[in-house]
């Protein structure tokens, strides 16, 4: 080989020769100047990122990802729920991408300035590439990338290994968990005493964290301390991903700080039939049914955790002066325990708040004086989680509801002055066409305001997605970003294969939706132009599936 002499040396003053068969390595004698963080920078980014397609998309915290053929614009009240427990010891902001309609290319531009140290974001199961693009995106910016939600909870591992720019996952409640992750990344120890209290209450060892660092306390890294004792957290360790034990849930909810409703784009959440903005209010966490197809238990289980009356009307009176006249309480069973609800609707009377409010419930969990003290709060709809006209589904749904149930508890609140917005599933486990025929029927007797019809969806860690896997009942070649109940199905039985339920889903909604007082309230819910919009986006989208 010949050794010609490379005339180009910036790294010394003496030429130095090369074999001319090599590479040149640039590294060897151009130094990068390290990247300085702008003065805008962040210690902790909060995201709800774009969408795959522009278009509208639902997350949360402890629900499933899905796009909203409804045009729904949902509050993150889970981001604001972190900031308030990390705004007194880091420089927080909130990025929803999704409510400023923002675009992948204006959010890298923003993700540039902010810079943050940690990037925190939701991700679900039907944008799953799409969400970890903004951890990838967050990585090359030298963020700690952190992520949870009900798609990492129950699949740590399946999260984790195809995606290396991904450093943590906190599983199930994440607000106490990211808390102390952060601490012990930074070297913090807290002193708030309302966050020690909730750190010990979920089991954490504090003040000490025990760290266990190797080298000099003031450069600490992931990968040079012992992680081991942050219940709820998944981890790097030399390359193995690490779960650990789970985390005990916030046993009292008022010992959380309200969330920082202000830091998020609150003008730009909207709903149909509601004249303005709105907010989502958590007034417990948890559900004590077993529905077998349900994500909400995936975060929460079915133990209930209840914020006193007294907490949930000051969150209130905060909205009240950020300008909020409408709200939604967010909570997996709004009505668990008639004792809260009837407890929020007094006070909510003699403090005349004069906020229009909904919420959901199921229909044995609620009766007919409940329901007048609600109306009389300023409760102006309800959903309910109605599913099948047949008792033979809902029996193997483990609804623990039947029918008749259902028709009572409408009427009772059709009586009272509240709408009803029904949400039934074409699809669940043992659905035939004759099934499907009975819970078509089922709704157009109902004295409902809005139906809407999805196909069943075998989400991870529900025991339906056990079902559907040991049965074999998957479409070949499913990806996750197909378990979208909203746009098509991933299921395949024996006797439904997915063409005819999907058929059997917008024929449904047709049925129910061509009929009289169907199409008078949708003429009466555009009374803005984001009800025309809503309105027209549902209707439109059920029109352009019916090609049968």
């Amino acid at each position: 080989m010949s050794e010609d002499v490379n005339p180009i040396n910036f790294g010394t003053r003496t030429r130095q020769r090369v074999p001319t068969a090599n590479f040149p390595d640039a590294g060897r004698v151009v130094h990068l100047i390290e990247r300085k963080r702008p003065p805008e920078a962040v210690d902790v980014l909060l995201v709800n990122p774009p969408s795959p397609d522009g278009g509208i998309w639902i997350r949360s915290q402890h629900r499933v990802g899905r796009k909203s053929r409804e045009n729904m614009i949902w509050p993150q009240v889970s981001l604001a729920q972190l900031a308030a427990l990390l705004v007194m010891d880091y420089k927080v902001e909130i990025i929803d991408a999704i409510a400023e309609r923002m675009s992948w290319k204006k959010f890298e531009e923003l993700l540039r300035a902010k810079m943050p140290k940690y990037y925190v974001t939701q991700l679900a199961a039907p944008t799953l590439q799409n969400d970890m693009y903004g951890v990838f995106l967050a990585k090359s910016l030298g963020a700690t990338t952190i992520t949870f939600g009900t798609h990492a909870t129950p699949m740590p591992r399946e999260t984790m290994h195809p995606f290396p720019a991904l450093d943590f996952i906190l599983r199930g409640a994440p607000e106490m968990t990211l808390r102390e992750l952060l601490d012990t990344l930074e070297g913090r120890v807290p002193t708030d005493p309302r966050i020690i209290k909730l750190l010990k209450d979920t089991g954490s060892e504090v003040p000490s964290f025990r760290l266990q660092v190797s080298g000099s306390d003031s450069n600490l890294k992931p990968e040079t301390l012992n992680l081991e004792h942050i219940k709820g957290l998944v981890w790097r360790k030399n390359g193995e991903i690490i779960i650990n034990p789970d985390r005990p849930f916030i046993p009292n909810l008022d010992d959380l700080p309200l969330p920082l409703h202000h830091m998020l784009p609150l003008d730009k959440y909207r709903a149909p039939m509601m004249k303005g903005a709105y907010a989502f209010v958590v007034p417990s966490r948890g559900c004590p049914a077993g529905c077998i197809f349900c994500i909400k238990n995936v975060s929460y289980q079915w133990s209930v955790r209840l914020r006193s009356p007294e907490n949930v009307i000051a969150e209130l009176r905060m909205l009240k002066n950020l300008g909020i006249n409408y709200v939604q309480m967010y909570a997996d069973l709004f009505t668990a325990s008639r004792d809260q609800v009837m407890g929020i609707c007094e006070l909510m009377i003699k403090e005349n708040l004069n906020i229009k409010w909904m919420c959901n419930s199921r229909v044995d969990y609620v009766d007919e004086e409940m329901l007048k003290m609600m109306a009389r709060a300023g409760c102006w709809m309800i959903t309910w989680g109605i599913e099948s006209g047949s008792y033979e589904i809902l029996k193997r749904a483990r609804k623990g509801a039947d029918p008749a149930k259902a028709e009572r508890a409408l009427r009772w609140a059709r009586n009272a002055g509240i709408k009803n917005w029904g949400y039934f599933i074409i699809g669940l486990p043992g659905e035939t066409e004759e099934t499907i025929k009975q819970t078509i029927a089922f709704s157009k007797k109902l004295p409902l305001d809005i139906a809407l019809f999805h196909i069943a969806a075998p989400y991870p860690g529900t025991p339906v997605f056990f079902d559907v896997v040991e049965q074999g009942w998957f479409r070949p070649g499913t990806r996750w970003e197909e378990v979208d109940m909203e746009r098509s199905t991933v299921l395949d039985y024996p006797n439904l294969p997915a063409e005819r339920l999907e058929y059997w889903q917008k024929r449904a909604f047709r049925e129910w939706a061509f009929r009289p007082r169907p199409i008078l309230t949708l003429l009466q819910s555009m009374n803005t132009w984001y009800g025309v919009k809503s309105a027209f986006s549902i209707a439109l989208q059920h029109l352009g599936w019916m090609r049968e």
